[in-house]
């Protein structure tokens, strides 16, 4: 109760305080995020909505206790604490996906002062295939496409897209105890990728979802009507069978899907770089301060991976922040 009593405080003191500033005063408004990982994403969302008039503060729910995640922002948000100078800022998950079937569902999609990021998570985002070349490029400093990262993520995502229509209705229709997130991460991990050959990785991974789908309309033959309106109704939401990498589990994706394609890719562009080097070093010396040289200009895979900021062109972005743009249009009306 006296925490309560505390953020109410609180949410009532920013916005006396912004009401007690000069006219001319720029207006603060708190963003809270569920981790240290998302105040650079969010703050790629607001900053352009920031001027003479307004400025957002990224942060995490508490900077006294170490409490992360979905749940600690929005149980940091009930009754009057959240408003128009004090906003939440959290994944999608699979909470857009429910429309509003759940209790964090319904809290997410019904309240103007939560903002969600759509896809599944930031780390999708990350890997939005349409940037990887020039991730790869950052990390290696080398521009040579040697692998069709938009192509392969397209034929993944169309693979893995009928097995995704099970996986949210597990959850929607409250199965998900016998087709959890974990067993769908599980079937549609890659093995044995080749950036030179992916066709074999892929017709393995083929097998396996078409195995498991085939399971799951044998065990559960009263869903399989509903799979089809399902899948119409994603698509009106913005799941595609092509982009369905982006409403998986993201660290998923992240971790075990796009990480290790593109360190591969990376591996055989920095030793491309370095056999250059090494062919057309006039000495011996010069060779080998090249390589130091070049050795000390590259860069992580994962670490440049999590500073992509190429998903600014994509359309879910752009619609998070048409969200963004119709909170500000409504905060001055």
């Amino acid at each position: 109760m006296g925490k309560r009593l505390t953020d109410n405080i609180t949410s009532r003191y920013q916005e006396a305080a912004n009401r007690m500033k000069p006219q001319n005063a720029r207006r603060k408004i708190v963003a809270y995020v569920e981790s240290y990982d998302d105040i650079l994403f969010w703050r790629s969302v607001l900053s352009r909505f920031e001027d003479s008039t307004r400025f957002f503060e990224v942060m995490l729910p508490s900077r006294e206790v170490l409490s992360r995640g979905k749940k600690s922002v929005l149980m940091n948000f009930i009754g009057d604490r959240i408003g128009p100078d004090m906003i939440a800022c959290v994944d999608a998950d699979y909470d857009y996906l429910m429309q509003g079937r759940t209790a964090t569902s319904k809290k997410i999609l019904e309240s103007p002062f939560i903002f969600h990021s759509y896809v599944y998570a930031i780390e999708n985002f990350q890997c939005y295939a349409e940037s990887l070349h020039n991730v790869a490029v950052m990390v290696t400093l080398n521009d040579h496409a040697i692998f069709d990262f938009q192509a392969f993520m397209k034929d993944y995502s169309l693979i893995c897209h009928p097995l995704f229509l099970w996986s949210v209705l597990a959850y929607r229709a409250n199965f998900y105890k016998e087709f959890s997130l974990t067993d769908f991460d599980h079937i549609v991990e890659l093995s044995n990728f080749s950036i030179h050959a992916p066709a074999p990785c892929l017709n393995h991974l083929r097998a396996k979802v078409d195995r498991k789908v085939k399971y799951m309309q044998q065990h559960y033959p009263k869903h399989k009507t509903a799979i089809h309106s399902l899948d119409n109704e994603l698509r009106q939401l913005g799941v595609t069978p092509e982009t369905t990498y982006l409403f998986m589990h993201g660290h998923h994706v992240f971790d075990t899907i796009v990480a290790p394609i593109m360190t591969k890719v990376c591996n055989r562009l920095r030793m491309e770089r370095e056999q250059e080097i090494s062919r057309t070093a006039v000495h011996r010396t010069q060779m080998h301060n090249e390589l130091s040289c070049y050795e000390n200009s590259i860069a992580d895979v994962k670490t440049m991976l999590k500073r992509n900021m190429g998903y600014v062109f994509s359309p879910l972005f752009n619609r998070l922040q048409e969200d963004i743009e119709a909170y500000i249009y409504g905060i001055k009306n």
